[in-house]
């Protein structure tokens, strides 16, 4: 244990700090890194460097090399500088380099050196070029922050919504600040810089001087300021050797270091860790590297090469030529079983169980000690909590035997903390391989999620790992393997030395029917990639038409889309590829392919009728579909044509398509309207009153109606309508109008061919009993009862019934018979029922 302590070193009384070394850097650099830009991304992320910058001395045909490393030093990516100058590199949030030119032209590049896409910072930083450049992180996404020549700020607070903001000029600014950087406040991006001994804080408002609190006065020049991780506090170190320590927002201060060293150095950065009451800032010079807080003495090491430090959310990263080292706060539960002479529970039971291990007597000891404290569970937690922090995985194994050893003598200690415990440092430690290169302690994984590690691995194309931790973790085969899946097929259509056929093959063999796996997706990246067959063939296994048919048209293959929409059924899918179609092609290869294509057809042939009535006329045209095309003009007659020969002329048209159509009914009958049309012309204009558009039936009963019974008659001959009908119709009218004198002459004319029981009941319609009785009279016998119901003489209609001997009949009557005014007359039909039965 002394051992183990024994690169502790103490801050103050309330704080050890520690540094391990994290890898062996495999690079080969040819280069100080103080002769190249470097730019490393947190979260063990990796690390680019722009071999042979822009420098006067150097020779202008050498072209800067950009190489790209992991952690570990292991080289992802390497390619000449083709652009302009760059001024500055960062890392953003997704781990895409962004590189700031004097141009103001912001190239972004992946991890493995692929391209993605530029930005521009604006026309003012065009004109005035860049200075200087920051890389800065928001709750809202990556920013980037540019001073110009006219010693003017510009910023965006996320690239992935670019949002550029001109902020206001700083007083008395005439040349280049003596040192500056972004502060995220109140959601907003800000700037604090130092103009000699004045401080300067510039929002998008206004520029307002600031004060450090507390500060030694003598101050005439601040040389380096520093922000947390997480932008709540400010480091300033001064000309005086000072380093000045409070909030970012300059209201407070925390505390105030003399490091009797006045050279201005080359970083400084934040190093503590969450939740943490020490606050430490890391401060390195070329041969030097100090750690200083609330406390009168300091830490340091000797730096025997030129190092680089890179701040992350719980330490500082430092990486030189040969070595990447981690300094950090040792965190509590580690300080409580680890240092010397301590008494912890969880120091107890760690003795306790490798006294286990050696079979002594003195675990009972510290087990039995530890009980009668009652902090057997605290011990445990202690243990597990330290397991998490430890980077050695015999530590880590070390540790969590002992948690597993005083386990066993609680009752009820839940194993869900223990178990996730097993389960990260196992998922870590895979990450922490030298071949993979990503030095996550747990609390930046805590931070980062499961999820964004994965995305991470992703973008290593690190996919057989990304799947092992997925089954492992037993995450969710949406959220886990199907996604990782996924990706890979995306990568895979890239590989353009294989195959189409065997891309797809291999694709389809990986995926199958996985579960929330999008072909179309895949096939969509086949297509970026100008892979256009391939992305066809993957087509194929999507099932899902709606998937199917977008990413076809993209494509600019119509044809085959209309066949995948025809083929799902889904009619709105069939309409989009339609007039997609119409709008792509020429009308008559347009309309060819609608011919071999039915269901299209038909369904094209019903929009038409609602929507382009002129271009349903040319398809019934060219199929010389003619029975259609007479149908369609008959429509248009009524539809379109509001003038009388117009309407005729169309209906002309439609007679002609019926006869060519071998349709002579159709045709006949469109004669006929057409003669009508001009017949009731002709009465409006001799007699007035509203006769277009009604039917042959309706006019009929118009003009009896208006007393031209002539009229009606020889319209009814010129029609052929017949008799029955005819007088069907001068019934209704002559009823209607209550003209009973004429009914009773037109009844009289002759025999009437719908018989007079109808006249019965027309009469009783208009509740005239009356002359209903002169038509029952006339009513035939086998009507005679049926009539004298009608008009209500029951028990007649029963003497008629009983004469007839007619079943039917007397049940009618009887139905008829209510009350006790019809009661002779039920018994009467009764007596006249049992008599017919008894025969």
């Amino acid at each position: 244990m002394d051992c183990y302590t024994a690169n502790w070193n103490p801050l103050g009384d309330s704080a050890f700090y520690r540094k391990y070394e994290l890898y062996s850097m495999d690079w080969d650099l040819k280069e100080e890194l103080r002769d190249c830009l470097v730019a490393a991304a947190p979260y063990g992320g990796p690390i680019a460097l722009l071999r042979h910058p822009w420098r006067k001395e150097k020779a202008a045909s050498v072209r800067p090399v950009l190489e790209i490393y992991s952690a570990a030093g292991v080289s992802l990516a390497s390619l000449l500088w083709k652009s302009g100058p760059v001024v500055s590199l960062g890392w953003s949030a997704e781990e895409e380099l962004l590189c700031v030119q004097e141009d103001g032209a912001v190239l972004v590049f992946g991890l493995h050196g692929d391209f993605r896409r530029h930005f521009s910072m604006g026309n003012e930083v065009l004109q005035n070029r860049v200075l200087d450049a920051r890389i800065f992180h928001t709750e809202f996404g990556s920013g980037v922050a540019i001073l110009t020549g006219a010693h003017r700020f510009t910023l965006s607070a996320n690239v992935g919504d670019l949002k550029l903001r001109r902020l206001p000029e700083v007083p008395g600014l005439q040349s280049a600040p003596s040192c500056w950087t972004a502060l995220c406040q109140d959601r907003a991006a800000h700037i604090l810089l130092a103009v000699g001994p004045d401080l300067y804080l510039v929002d998008q408002a206004a520029c307002s001087a600031v004060t450090p609190p507390g500060l030694t006065p003598g101050v005439s020049s601040f040389l380096q300021m520093a922000v947390s991780f997480t932008y709540r506090h400010l480091a300033l170190f001064t000309d005086t050797g000072h380093i000045w320590m409070g909030t970012a927002s300059l209201k407070e201060k925390l505390c105030e270091f003399n490091c009797n060293i006045r050279a201005p150095p080359k970083q400084m950065v934040w190093c503590s860790r969450p939740r943490s009451k020490e606050r430490a800032v890391v401060v390195a010079w070329e041969k030097r590297l100090m750690v200083v807080g609330d406390a009168p003495e300091s830490i340091q090491f000797v730096l025997d090469e030129d190092s680089y430090l890179v701040p992350e959310l719980d330490g500082v990263r430092i990486f030189s030529r040969s070595t990447h080292e981690f300094l950090h706060e040792v965190p509590v539960a580690s300080e409580e079983i680890f240092k010397i002479a301590s008494m912890a529970p969880g120091a107890l039971l760690l003795e306790g169980q490798k006294e286990y291990e050696k079979e002594s007597q003195k675990a009972d000891e510290y087990l039995r000690e530890i009980q009668e404290l009652g902090q057997l569970t605290q011990a445990v937690q202690q243990c597990i909590e330290a397991a998490g922090h430890e980077h050695r995985p015999d530590m880590q194994k070390s540790l969590l035997r002992a948690a597993s050893f005083g386990k066993c003598f609680l009752d009820r200690f839940p194993p869900d903390s223990f178990v996730r415990m097993c389960q990260d440092l196992r998922v870590l430690n895979a990450v922490r391989d030298y071949h993979i290169g990503i030095p996550l302690t747990y609390s930046q994984y805590k931070q980062l999620t499961i999820q964004v590690l994965l995305d991470r691995l992703v973008l290593r194309r690190l996919y057989p790992l990304a799947i092992q931790i997925c089954e492992y973790l037993r995450l969710p085969e949406v959220q886990g393997v199907s996604r990782i899946l996924a990706h890979w097929a995306c990568y895979k259509v890239q590989q353009k030395d294989v195959s189409d056929e065997d891309v797809a093959r291999a694709i389809n063999q990986k995926l199958g029917d996985t579960p929330g796996v999008s072909y179309s997706d895949i096939a969509a990246r086949a297509y970026g990639c100008g892979r256009t067959e391939l992305a066809i063939k993957l087509l194929e296994y999507e099932p899902r038409s709606g998937e199917q048919v977008p990413l076809l048209l993209k494509m600019k293959r119509s044809k085959l889309a209309l066949s995948k929409a025809i083929e799902s059924g889904d009619t709105d899918l069939v309409f989009t590829v339609l007039l997609h179609l119409k709008n792509e092609l020429n009308r008559g290869d347009f309309f060819m392919t609608l011919r071999n294509q039915p269901m299209a057809l038909s369904l094209y042939r019903q929009f038409c009728k609602h929507q382009e009535l002129e271009t349903l006329k040319d398809l019934y045209n060219q199929d010389d579909n003619h029975q259609e095309l007479g149908s369609f003009h008959v429509r248009a007659s009524y539809a379109a044509e509001e003038r009388i020969e117009g309407r005729v002329a169309a209906l002309q048209t439609a007679a002609d398509a019926f006869y060519k159509a071998k349709n002579e009914f159709a045709a006949k009958a469109t004669e006929d309207q057409m003669r009508l049309l001009r017949l009731q012309r002709r009465l409006e204009d001799e007699l007035g009153g509203q006769f277009l558009d009604l039917s042959l039936h309706d006019t009929v009963t118009t003009l009896i109606l208006g007393g031209h019974n002539k009229r009606a008659e020889q319209l009814a001959r010129d029609f052929r309508i017949p008799d029955k009908r005819l007088w069907w119709l001068k019934l209704t009218a002559l009823a209607a109008l209550e003209d009973w004198e004429e009914l009773e002459k037109f009844s009289k004319s002759k025999k009437s061919p719908i018989g007079y029981l109808p006249f019965v009941d027309i009469c009783m319609k208009q509740h005239n009993k009356y002359e209903a009785k002169k038509y029952a009279s006339r009513v035939g016998p086998e009507q005679k009862v049926k009539a004298l119901l009608l008009v209500g003489d029951v028990a007649q209609a029963a003497d008629v019934a009983i004469e007839h001997r007619n079943e039917a009949e007397l049940s009618l009557v009887l139905s008829h018979c209510t009350g006790a005014t019809d009661g002779a007359t039920a018994d009467k039909i009764q007596r006249a029922r049992a008599q017919a039965l008894k025969k």
